[in-house]
């Protein structure tokens, strides 16, 4: 008799997870399905009351959770924060912001904004949580949400596509420094998802067309949409998966 090959577990219990950016939008999501998947979900963000919210319903739902309140940009009390709840086996970061202006208006301002949160916080929670792998001896997996605009250009997106291209880029040396540590280190590259952070665009008529001309599928995404991608490279299901980006674009980047 033929012995069939069984797929891997996409479960996550045992396992901790750190979901920074975890009090709104893809990161409460993520946060939602690592814990479905059964993770204890630590939910990391500013904001105290949004995230005891999400913790309570978590483990209203059968989950495991507890809050952390923590800053990216603050890469001092980030890296206290990390070595003290960690380690990890499975990070998550979320966080980020948006500083949208065409090229010829953007301030120096709002160039360091974006690239304190999305670039400096992205790079330097990564080695955070590396770092206590590494001191455990264990394996894990990291993930940044990124963007599609890390692998094209947009309108008036000239800052933060910088920012989601040099994430992309950190993330394929990472996964080559630490690929023989057992550490694999992706991103997840959504297309535009409704969330308080895109109200503003989807507000904009000219915008929302531009968007539908784009997405082949023909509609925008959900956070929900993100909920599966997450759990794949958090879990052994993607064992082999390492230094790249999983497209959540409904096809924008395929022209």
């Amino acid at each position: 008799m033929t012995t069939l090959p069984r797929t891997p577990s996409f479960r996550l219990d045992g396992k901790r997870a750190l979901v920074a950016g975890a009090s709104s939008g893809i990161g409460l999501g993520c946060a939602a399905a690592l814990a479905e998947a059964g993770a204890h979900v630590v939910a990391a963000a500013r904001r105290a009351d949004e995230l005891g919210a999400l913790v309570e319903a978590i483990q209203a739902a059968g989950g495991s959770a507890e809050a952390l309140l923590l800053d990216v940009s603050d890469i001092a009390g980030m890296r206290t924060a990390v070595a003290a709840h960690g380690p990890f086996d499975v990070l998550v970061n979320s966080a980020g912001t948006a500083r949208h202006t065409p090229a010829l208006e953007t301030t120096s301002e709002d160039f360091d904004i974006a690239m304190a949160v999305n670039l400096r916080g992205a790079y330097f929670l990564m080695q955070a949580v590396a770092m206590g792998l590494i001191a455990a001896g264990k394996p894990g997996s990291l993930i940044t949400v990124s963007s599609q605009m890390g692998h094209v250009g947009g309108v008036d997106r000239a800052v933060y596509c910088a920012s989601k291209h040099a994430v992309e880029g950190f993330t394929k040396s990472m996964a080559i420094e630490w690929g023989p540590l057992g550490i694999r280190v992706n991103t997840i590259c959504p297309t535009f998802i409704r969330t308080p952070l895109t109200e503003v665009t989807f507000n904009k008529p000219d915008r929302v067309r531009w968007i539908e001309e784009k997405i082949k599928l023909g509609r925008v995404g959900e956070v929900e949409d993100i909920m599966g991608a997450v759990v794949y490279l958090a879990s052994d299901a993607s064992a082999l998966v390492t230094g790249t980006a999983l497209l959540v674009d409904g096809g924008w980047t395929a022209e």
